[in-house]
């Protein structure tokens, strides 16, 4: 059995309007599905991806309204890292997020900034033979897109309390001392440890939890074999569009397993994916009250068709 990289990293947001106009205006993803919490569906989960919502490009966030600035410590991911395919790209990337008052520091193949909140994120171009997993823009050629995640960087105080889980139970590939790639069949990620003996603070502009990708049919196995490893998962839980197991890396990361389908076309059209409030059938019978709860927001999207004429 092989995790076939990044499913999904998810996050934490105080302000769902500004989280829209950031990842899907400003980094020209696409809101692929629009729905709630399930652990607490008083609250957003918003996923933004490439155009079809592939697990490998898929950054999500819960939003607790007003929440307070988090801050990553040791246990949590503190730098989202996604593809471009071109020093071009990084360079129209810098212009870009300088228009749109981003600080961002470009050096060599990489450009490093931050969300609104202060989530780290990085754009790395490199050359890969993985699909390129990109979003339709008005604004953004499409061959100088993000392409998908290429990986994340946690802190910890001590990579070396990882590494039998990472390498034995999971199958990560070492490729340095506190980093590793993550690679199956399809696609593959990295996963990268920085020293920090800092406690960490979970908030807005903070990442909650990181999901590796796995085969529908195997995931009963993976759950088994992390119990086995001790690391105490969950039992499988259902979110509709994939199964979930979640469990702590010993270094303290929640990490997840998620499946790479059924996938987010399950219930909506793949032409109008994230347009409007998506519920699992099982919270379906609170949404009106859900919809008088959360915040209201606006897709990018409906601008740009408005200006194509499309209303």
């Amino acid at each position: 059995m092989k995790l076939e990289g990044i499913h999904h990293v998810t996050a934490i947001t105080g302000d769902a309007p500004g989280n829209v106009d950031f990842y899907a205006r400003v980094l020209g993803l696409r809101m692929v599905k629009k729905t709630v919490n399930q652990d607490d569906p008083t609250v957003y989960h918003l996923f933004y991806a490439d155009e079809k919502g592939s697990p490998g490009s898929d950054i999500t966030f819960f939003e607790y309204p007003g929440a307070p600035r988090g801050r990553a410590g040791a246990g949590m991911v503190h730098r989202v890292v996604f593809r471009v395919a071109s020093n071009e790209a990084l360079t129209f990337w810098e212009e870009r997020l300088t228009a749109n008052g981003v600080d961002a520091s470009l050096s060599g193949d990489s450009l490093v900034f931050e969300d609104p909140e202060g989530l780290g994120l990085e754009l790395h171009a490199l050359e890969t033979e993985d699909d390129a997993l990109v979003a339709e823009h008005p604004e953004i050629p499409a061959e100088l897109a993000i392409q998908g995640f290429d990986g994340v960087r946690a802190y910890t105080n001590d990579p070396e309390r990882s590494r039998k889980l990472l390498e034995e139970t999971l199958g990560f590939s070492p490729t340095g001392d506190a980093s590793w790639e993550v690679r199956g069949d399809k696609r593959g990620s990295f996963f990268v440890y920085d020293q920090s003996t800092e406690r960490g603070l979970q908030g807005a502009g903070t990442v909650h939890h990181v999901a590796w990708a796995d085969e529908m049919d195997e995931h009963d196995a993976w759950q088994k074999r992390v119990a086995q490893s001790e690391a105490h998962p969950t039992q499988i839980i259902d979110r509709f569009w994939f199964l979930s197991i979640y469990f702590r890396e010993p270094s303290g990361v929640l990490f997840e397993i998620a499946t790479l389908g059924p996938g987010f076309a399950t219930d909506e059209d793949p032409a109008h994916l994230g347009e409007k409030l998506v519920l699992p059938p099982r919270f379906e019978h609170l949404r009106d009250q859900i919809e008088r709860t959360v915040t209201p927001i606006r897709n990018p999207r409906e601008d740009w068709a408005k200006a194509d004429g499309g209303g």
